[in-house]
């Protein structure tokens, strides 16, 4: 069943979009010390970015994934986030760990906080 939380899923994919540019972008915005802490930023960014824009519905570019689907993959996205540190070994690199715990804590969050299905408010009037 997918959650009908308060945030639209368009805010939901916007947000994510705002994460995998972070994520991208963060090796150089925070001087990461260790190789492995830049690999793992830019392959989940990119991971992300691909994931967002090629989910059915707004804001995705391409309908290939089913939003439940989608809804499955955020909570495995954001336990790989929360463990990336540990097990690819720069939990000692304060930046990354912190954007990427954070980052995986949030995405849980906003997660259970998104509405996946629209609306009705009315029969046959999706909101």
């Amino acid at each position: 069943m997918l959650s009908k939380g308060p945030i639209p899923r368009i805010v939901h994919g916007m947000l994510e979009y705002v994460a995998g540019v972070l994520l991208l972008a963060g090796p150089w915005l925070f001087d990461y010390d260790e190789s492995s802490a830049t690999a793992a930023s830019i392959v989940a960014g990119v991971l992300i970015l691909a994931f967002v824009a090629t989910t059915e519905g707004k804001p995705g570019l391409v309908d290939s994934i089913p939003v439940s689907v989608h809804a499955t993959l955020d909570y495995v996205v954001a336990a790989l986030l929360i463990a990336a540190p540990f097990v690819f070994g720069f939990s000692d690199d304060g930046e990354p760990t912190a954007l990427f715990v954070a980052g995986g804590v949030l995405h849980v969050l906003v997660s259970i906080g998104t509405r996946y299905a629209a609306r009705v408010d009315r029969p046959g009037v999706a909101v």
